[in-house]
This record gives C-alpha cells, structure tokens and sequence, in this order.
C-alpha cells in the first residue's frame, strides 16, 4: 500500500507538464512542492552555465546526490526530464512514492517550449531539433521507473492532475 504519507514523484520529457500539474496537484492534495531542477539552481547557479562549464555527466552527478537525498513525505516531486538517465535514481526515487511518467507526442512537446531560452541543448543540435532523437532514447528509460503513463496532449493542466490525484488515491 502506498499510504497517505508517500510523495508523488513526476518524471517525463521537457514539456510534458510536470512542473505545472506538479503545483497543481501539491495545491490540491495540501502537498509540498519539489522540484528537483530548483534545488540543483539554488546549490550551483544557472543549469545553462553550469552544463556548459562542467557537462551533463558532472550536473547528472549533482542531480543524483539530490535525488538521493530527498527525504520527506507529503509531496510532489518534479524531476527533471533526464532524472532516468542514472539508474542510480530509480531506488530513491521508488522510495518516494508512486513514479507516474507524463508523456506527450513530439509536435505537444515543441510546441509548449519552442519559446523557452532557459533551456541548455542536450546534444550538439540545438534544444527544438534534438527532442525527437533524445525523446525516442529516453522511452525506455521513462517506462522501466514509471508505475504510471499519464498521456498529457490535448489535456488541461486540472485534467492531468485529477488523473493522477485518482490514480493515487486508488492506490492509497
């Protein structure tokens, strides 16, 4: 049994609406929200400078050694989109609480980004180009930490949260 006391823990691809149904849900369940990506700003400084001075292996480091040390109940977590890139994540974050995967098509995906400058490339593509390529590599991944797939194209951000406020409280 999952409990009352367990977190909601939210992975998936930028733009799938982790960090706005993440409020969402923290709001309505009287939940803490966590974001991961927030908490990795306020201990190195901006994630675009940082990746672009020490890499994505030396920011997944960090990312890690927070995931791991995340230790609190009643709240939802908002990891970030590479989260599942360490299979070291899986175990604490499974200690978390109920893992749901939000999940959208690649055109959702670019079209709620495609504006963003606050978001460092992946690869060596810039960030729109590269989503196909990181988003099929990434699947996999998403779908071995999932309990959950929660599909967000053409739904609202209440929608998405209602489902996973069910989905959790079936399982409670």
């Amino acid at each position: 049994m999952l409990g009352r006391s367990k977190n909601i823990v939210l992975i998936g691809y930028r733009g799938t609406g982790k960090s706005s149904v993440g409020q969402y849900i923290a709001e309505n369940l009287d939940k803490k929200y966590i974001s991961t990506d927030e908490i990795i700003v306020d201990r190195v400084g901006s994630i675009n400078e940082y990746v672009e001075k020490k890499g994505w292996d030396k920011f997944r480091d960090v990312e890690k050694k927070i995931i791991k040390n995340i230790d609190t109940a009643q709240a939802v977590i908002d990891c970030g989109g590479g989260v599942i890139e360490t299979a070291e994540n899986y175990k604490p974050l499974k200690r978390l609480g109920p893992i749901f995967w939000l999940k959208a098509s690649i055109d959702t995906i670019i079209n709620r980004i495609k504006d963003s400058t606050n978001r460092p490339a992946l690869s060596d593509k810039d960030f729109l180009s590269e989503i196909p390529t990181i988003h099929e590599k990434r699947v996999p991944l998403y779908r071995q930490f999932a309990d959950y797939e929660i599909q967000t194209d053409n739904l609202t951000i209440q929608e998405v949260g209602e489902k996973i406020i069910n989905l959790y409280r079936k399982s409670a």
